[in-house]
């Protein structure tokens, strides 16, 4: 919990110095790019920036107080209950409302400009054990709660019609809204362009007062626009993936700069491109969020420098990849759907191993990709299994089984110098592995191993399985749970790397990969419960799980029956 307050409170910070730093003026512009002259004059003539809002999870109101407390915020009232914020949490999380305990608090703040404005505090009361991580864990992420309010003054029906002509005219949506009969106020939400500036998408428009006649045509209009288009946005998302995986191909991130723009013509020039085309393209990716447009051309962010080839964390070998074999096994879901068969093998005609295997650019780049998601491995090395083997008197070997290209051995041998490691991988890989744990420097501390599951090496104190199982169906993935478990000593430990599928239907990356995993791959995501199973199948039991970055999970599981006071 210290973890998840420390960031909490971090995020609320930020929150308040926003609220202190802003003002009207320069706001309304941030949130609505190119609003200027009379239409900025009349919005801040009839409505002023009054709060900003965020979600907590602290595990009760002691903790709420500290969080407050640390951002020198002081709440004269106690925590009042959010019936509209939880309704709205039950509904995304498909849970009871009556289960979820959220209360708000508005703490004043006063603004650089002398001005007095509010920082709006909801807070999901997340017990420890209550099962609630999930939700605070996406909504963390999506940050769908966070909103910058203005308060009309001296409203009319006449000019809140304006106010909201004006919002629409540049770029803002109708996002639902309702009437307050205990505060006899009433609410218009709208979404922000995606060329917003201000780090918040959503807008709340407070007036004072029963103005729902008003409120009924922003409604109908968020009613009849909505659906129509968020189903836009999804059916193309394939846009989407394709402009990235060019952006990514052509090496434009790589021509690029952060700090400064560059003009279109030098930038096509320098990739060899043609400038209008390469326009358009900026201008989608803009409303990515991987590139800006400014007076001196377009500049790049630090979402698109991901994409460079070569950079630290660079994630360019996952656009080429999901742009390009897997983009086009796409196309079969429907027979995968229909048939069962997997539709990479239905349009390649071999699986994608055998087929990445036979072209050693496909085989590169698909090392390279399983190493791209490194993010996810970050806090792997940390673990209490692999800090207790560290601590052993003569040291203690990692086996990495699959392991790559060696990404993750890698870092776990970078965290442990004492520890030695062991790669099983096919051939090719097994090469690729030993360069780069050779260029390194950990090249004398580890063993490779040319061979399949069968060859699991014994002896090892702690196993390594990152996203292996989820290539394979359970039958399969009980053979090598069993090749693992009978190459283990028995005060070995086994560290299965994985997207875990949430056990209460809630949103996760894990749900995707699922159906990527059936439709190029053959395999499937799975739930803990499912996994435990297989562990035990193969005379494993699992131990506990730990939650990574990306939705993934490490879970640890050792023989069953074997004591698990060692760490």
């Amino acid at each position: 919990m210290i973890t998840t307050l420390s960031g909490d409170t971090s995020r609320l910070r930020t929150t308040v110095d926003f609220v202190k730093e802003q003002d009207t003026v320069t706001l309304l512009p941030l949130l609505l790019p190119g609003l200027d002259g009379p239409e900025l004059r009349a919005l801040v003539e009839h409505c002023h920036f009054s709060h900003a809002a965020l979600l907590v999870f602290p595990s009760g109101e002691g903790e709420l107080r500290t969080m407050l407390t640390g951002c020198g915020l002081v709440a004269a009232e106690r925590p009042q209950p959010s019936v509209v914020v939880r309704e709205r949490l039950a509904l995304r999380h498909r849970r009871r409302a009556a289960d979820l305990d959220v209360s708000i608090l508005r703490p004043e703040v006063v603004g650089l400009d002398g001005a007095r404005r509010t920082v709006e505090v909801f807070a999901l009361t997340v017990p420890e054990g209550s099962g609630l991580d999930t939700i605070a864990a996406h909504e963390r992420e999506r940050q769908h709660e966070a909103h910058v309010a203005f308060q009309v003054t001296a409203p009319d029906p006449l000019v809140l019609r304006g106010l909201c002509a004006v919002f629409a005219r540049f770029g803002a949506t109708p996002d639902g809204g309702g009437y307050n009969p205990h505060e006899n106020g009433t609410v218009f939400y709208f979404a922000a362009p995606d060329e917003t500036k201000a780090g918040y998408r959503r807008v709340e428009l407070y007036v004072p007062g029963d103005y729902r006649d008003v409120l009924a045509a922003h409604l109908e209009e968020h009613r009849v626009r909505q659906p129509a288009e968020t189903l836009l946005r999804l059916m193309t998302g394939a846009w989407t993936t394709q402009a990235l995986a060019v952006f990514a191909q052509l090496r434009v991130p790589d021509a690029m700069d952060i700090e400064r723009g560059v003009d279109v013509d030098v930038l096509a020039h320098d990739i060899g491109a043609r400038p209008r085309n390469l326009a358009t393209l900026l201008r989608y990716l803009a409303m990515l969020g991987a590139v800006e447009e400014g007076r001196d051309g377009f500049r790049l962010t630090e979402l698109g420098a991901l994409l460079r080839a070569g950079a630290a964390g660079s994630m360019r070998p996952l656009a080429l990849m999901y742009g390009g074999p897997f983009y086009q096994s796409f196309a079969g879901l429907a027979h995968t759907v229909r048939t069962g068969q997997v539709a990479f093998e239905h349009l390649f005609g071999e699986n994608h191993f055998d087929h990445f295997a036979r072209d050693p650019e496909l085989a590169a780049l698909f090392d390279q990709s399983m190493a791209a998601g490194s993010a996810m491995f970050d806090p792997v090395p940390a673990h209490p299994a692999l800090a207790a083997a560290a601590e052993a008197p003569a040291g203690a070997t990692v086996v990495d089984i699959a392991g790559g290209n060696g990404e993750l051995l890698g870092r776990v041998l970078a965290a442990h110098p004492r520890l030695s490691g062991v790669l099983l991988e096919r051939p090719h890989a097994v090469e690729a592995a030993r360069r780069r744990l050779d260029e390194a420097g950990y090249g004398m501390r580890c063993a490779f191993r040319a061979g399949d599951f069968a060859d699991v090496p014994a002896g090892g104190n702690v196993y390594l399985l990152s996203r292996v199982l989820h290539d394979w169906d359970d039958e399969r993935c009980r053979d090598i749970l069993r090749h693992c478990a009978r190459a283990m000593p028995d005060h070995a430990d086994l560290l299965v790397i994985e997207r875990v599928l949430p056990a209460d239907g809630s949103a996760s990356l894990a749900t995707a990969w699922d159906l990527h995993m059936m439709c190029n791959v053959g395999g499937r995501e799975r739930r803990a419960a499912h996994y435990a199973r297989l562990f035990a199948d193969a005379g494993l039991a699992l131990v506990d799980r730990t939650p990574l970055p990306l939705d993934g999970h490490v879970l640890h599981a050792r023989k069953a029956g074997t004591p698990t006071s060692s760490v």
